[in-house]
């Protein structure tokens, strides 16, 4: 089991899929991906599991939002620790090492919240 689970929350979301989740996946070796699904109607479920095998899907049976449709999946992993993402964004090779090493070498840590830029502006936050 990997040390990580980073969890993509999805619905509808296809095309923020196909420009977001390449760099999910390919900076996360050290974490298992879960693509979360709310009941989507296109074709988002079929496309990762076509274009990104390694990724585990979680389908929600409707559209339970935000917070329903994370705690719904969150009750499926056993991964020690989640990184909680939106579909789109953007994540930049070890972006999980300071998480990681932070939550090892400060076991009372709960949560965290990394920096977030502007996708269009990398130097707003």
């Amino acid at each position: 089991m990997k040390p990580i689970a980073v969890v993509v929350l999805n619905w509808n979301g296809k095309a923020l899929l196909e420009t977001f989740l390449p760099s999910v996946v390919q900076h996360s070796d050290e974490a298992q991906v879960y693509l979360v699904d709310n009941a989507s109607t296109d074709d988002s479920v079929p496309f990762v599991k076509a274009t990104f095998p390694s990724i585990k899907i979680i389908q929600n049976a409707g559209n339970y939002g935000f917070a329903q449709g994370y705690n719904e999946a969150l009750q499926q992993l056993e991964e020690p620790i989640y990184a909680l993402i939106n579909s789109d964004i953007e994540v930049t090779e070890n972006w999980l090492h300071p998480i990681l090493s932070h939550f090892e070498s400060h076991p009372q840590t709960a949560i965290a919240q990394p920096k977030l830029l502007d996708y269009k502006n990398k130097s707003y936050f």
